[in-house]
């Protein structure tokens, strides 16, 4: 899989022939400088973000060959993400944020199965609690309740400690490992830190676009 964009100075090629399997339930991290084709790597294994060429499998079905809500229906069922900046939704509650996805998937149980997840990562005193009044920890924390509600099959996390602190960002990192296995979760996740990229069972470097080690 290749990704190539075209500006005033011509074409410049983001990804080289990027060809690797994921192992169900396995972990991988994605490693390397800044600007080397990380984050569009992982944007395109979601299908938010298109190769230029080449194909992504996710559960049997080539991503590029779906029409965009295809494409978003499939990604709502099995992936995912957790992200740097937490991305929610700042006028909705722990619980809500929590919820969501699965009140779009149409899931009965939302409340209950949102209000048990939140307990699960030690949050079911912050049920209520909007996001600007959570640490950052918290914040990270309720994300990663939201990602792993779903029990998604796959789950995408690009720099999820990248905004906390070392103690804030052991600790999140330890939950997201102890979910990982509990739900049997495949993970992929994009970091800069080689303690973290060390825990998975594999590391992908990327260099200059090219995967230089596998």
């Amino acid at each position: 899989m290749s990704k190539q964009v075209v500006d005033s100075t011509g074409t410049l090629t983001i990804l080289h022939d990027i060809d690797f399997q994921l192992q169900p339930g396995g972990s991988v991290a994605i490693v390397g400088a800044s600007g080397s084709g990380k984050s569009t790597l992982l944007s395109i294994l979601a299908g938010l973000d298109t190769p230029t060429s080449g194909t992504v499998l996710l559960a049997g079905q080539d991503l590029f060959q779906l029409d965009e809500d295809a494409r978003a229906e499939l990604r709502a069922r099995t992936v995912g993400f957790v992200f740097q900046s937490f991305q929610l939704l700042a006028n909705l509650t722990a619980l809500e944020n929590v919820m969501l996805p699965l009140e779009l998937m149409g899931r009965a149980d939302a409340r209950s199965a949102a209000t048990e997840m939140l307990r699960r990562v030690g949050l079911g005193e912050r049920l209520n609690r909007y996001p600007k009044v959570l640490s950052g920890g918290e914040q990270q924390r309720v994300a990663l309740a939201r990602a792993f509600v779903v029990r998604p099959a796959l789950l995408l996390a690009d720099e999820p400690t990248g905004s906390l602190d070392y103690a804030t960002g052991e600790t999140v990192m330890q939950l997201m490992f102890e979910l990982n296995r509990e739900a049997g979760t495949t993970l992929v996740l994009v970091t800069h830190d080689r303690a973290i990229a060390a825990r998975c069972d594999r590391q992908l470097r990327i260099e200059a676009g090219r995967l230089a080690a596998s």
